[in-house]
């Protein structure tokens, strides 16, 4: 496990993205679990919600693109073959 010192700027920003990134994924996992809408999925609407949001805030079409994409094609690594997280 890395040790952080929460006086280093550096690994203060890293702890605080980290931390909004799991919380989100941690939102979205409760919204899903009680999604009143069955027939509505919610991850399909969460991602393009991102977008637009990640669009609004002033990141490029292509900025966006890249970074989806980047991240697709890392999921294989990430996963290990895995479908679902046990």
């Amino acid at each position: 496990m890395t040790d952080f010192d929460l006086n280093n700027p550096q690994d203060a920003w890293q702890l605080k993205y980290s931390d909004v990134l799991w919380r989100f994924g941690q939102d979205l996992q409760a919204l899903h679990r009680t999604n009143p809408w069955p027939d509505q999925h919610l991850l399909p609407q969460a991602i393009n919600s991102l977008m637009t949001e990640l669009w609004d805030a002033g990141f490029s079409q292509t900025e966006i693109r890249d970074a989806f994409d980047a991240a697709i094609a890392d999921m294989p690594r990430y996963a290990a073959g895995q479908e679902r997280r046990p």
